[in-house]
């Protein structure tokens, strides 16, 4: 089983596969009008992780795209899991994104807001199931990353709550890179990697194979990779290759 898992982002709103740029809705680019053919090519290409967002659910707090997410999780069954991320506030929200048949979902928000939520949800279905989504902007993790003005604490003792709580896994998004294609930031991968608290995934500004290698250099355990697969700046099979996620890869 590969230690560094490279995960494709299906970001969904009306239904159709976007990106945002440093998680301003007011800069959204549309690439596809069909998630599950997206969904489909990336695990014909090697994927075996994605990471599904619902970003309208984001937006309202609660789930607004489960059937599309449900739609995805029947077209990769058997070659790629999927993470379903997206309002998922309260723990009927959890239990019915997990109701897809996602192997994974992420929290973000309400387990900022309160610990105890992501204890719960951790405690009901297990922490190989639950990953806390740490958005960061200057320093701080925040609920709502996509507000600006949005409350926030410290990215490393967000971190360590959450840890405290029982999560295990956290992505962690860097807002003013995410979408912009500029690398990552390695600094804040390396602060939080180094709590020894769980498993830290890498998202925002990944762009190349380089940009892989450098954060699996760090000790993360995987990268959430978007726009640069969209744009063709990075092909999937050779990263896959590249990073030794895949039984033919190179190495």
């Amino acid at each position: 089983m590969s230690t560094f898992d490279l995960l494709p982002a299906i970001d969904l709103r009306g239904g159709l596969v976007v990106r945002l740029r440093q998680g301003d809705f007011a800069r959204e680019v549309a690439y596809a009008s069909e998630p599950r053919s997206v969904a489909g090519q990336f695990a014909h290409e090697g994927a075996t992780w994605l990471h599904v967002v619902d970003l309208d659910g984001a937006l309202a707090g609660e789930p607004r795209q489960l059937s599309i997410a449900a739609g995805i999780v029947a077209e990769v069954h058997g070659r790629a899991q999927v993470e379903l991320g997206g309002g998922l506030r309260t723990a009927g929200a959890v239990a019915g994104a997990l109701g897809t048949g996602a192997a994974r979902v992420a929290v973000g928000t309400a387990a900022l807001r309160d610990p105890a939520f992501g204890s719960a949800v951790v405690d009901r279905h297990g922490a190989r199931r639950i990953a806390a989504s740490i958005d960061v902007r200057d320093g701080l993790a925040l609920g709502e990353g996509w507000r600006p003005g949005a409350a926030g604490l410290p990215a490393a003792a967000a971190l360590v709550m959450l840890a405290d709580a029982g999560i295990t896994t956290f992505e962690v998004t860097a807002i003013d890179r995410d979408g912009e294609l500029e690398g990552p930031d390695v600094r804040l991968l390396e602060r939080l990697v180094s709590l020894g608290r769980g498993r830290v995934i890498a998202s925002g500004g990944i762009s190349s194979i380089q940009d892989l290698l450098a954060v699996r250099a760090r000790g993360c355990a995987g990268a959430i990779v978007g726009r640069a697969l969209y744009e063709g700046r990075l092909d999937l099979r050779e990263a896959l290759a590249a990073i030794g996620d895949r039984p033919d890869a190179a190495g």
